[in-house]
């Protein structure tokens, strides 16, 4: 399954080379890349092509093998944190106050644990970020759970991502958005790694 975008604002914009030609055929693809680098932008445009949507200046093909149309499902770990909808839950009182008490890590785990395996079987399941607020050791605990998605039911998932633990995973398969043409990302006079930038 491939993604042919001929045009979109946002790429074009970053000076990307277009068409930009994006394998999809595997069943975890982690969307890689220094901040800026367009994969949240990528991510959200994959979404918009499973499900068919006409979005002003983007012009796509999708040759959809192996995906359901109209089973993808897209969470962003910063703009949907359930912690900030809490009026999504007025007539759940539990869950209400786990909102409340938990931290965000431990919202985003029962998001994996309880919410995306009541997910349709055949799901495209696109998350942005999904290793914010968690420790290593769950970040590998996502993982895991991402691989039973899979495995179990027949998930296609994309992440954007700046995790090791999911980016260098023999399971997953990168695509490297650093290896595109792109203005948009923090330039060298920024300093380098560990180096005080401070005047």
């Amino acid at each position: 399954m491939h993604l042919k975008i001929l045009g979109h604002p946002i790429f074009t914009n970053l000076n990307f080379h277009m068409p930009m030609i994006v394998d999809l055929s595997h069943p975890l693809v982690m969307l890689a890349g220094e901040n800026g680098a367009g994969k949240s932008t990528l991510l959200h445009s994959i979404f918009y092509a499973l499900r068919g949507d006409q979005v002003e200046g983007y012009v796509y093909r999708v040759e959809p093998g192996g995906v359901q149309p109209g089973k993808a499902y897209l969470f962003d770990a910063e703009q949907h944190n359930p912690r900030t909808q809490l009026e999504l839950f007025k007539e759940q009182p539990e869950m209400v106050e786990f909102l409340r008490t938990a931290s965000h890590g431990q919202v985003m785990l029962s998001m994996f644990r309880e919410t995306f395996p009541k997910l349709p079987e055949g799901t495209t399941l696109l998350l942005d970020e999904p290793e914010m607020a968690l420790s290593v050791s769950n970040q590998r605990r996502i993982l895991k759970m991402l691989l039973e998605l899979v495995d179990r039911k027949k998930f296609r998932i994309f992440c954007a991502t700046h995790s090791p633990v999911l980016i260098e995973s023999p399971e997953t398969y990168v695509i490297n958005l650093d290896r595109h043409v792109n203005r948009n990302i923090i330039p060298d006079g920024q300093g380098i790694e560990g180096a005080s930038t401070i005047q």
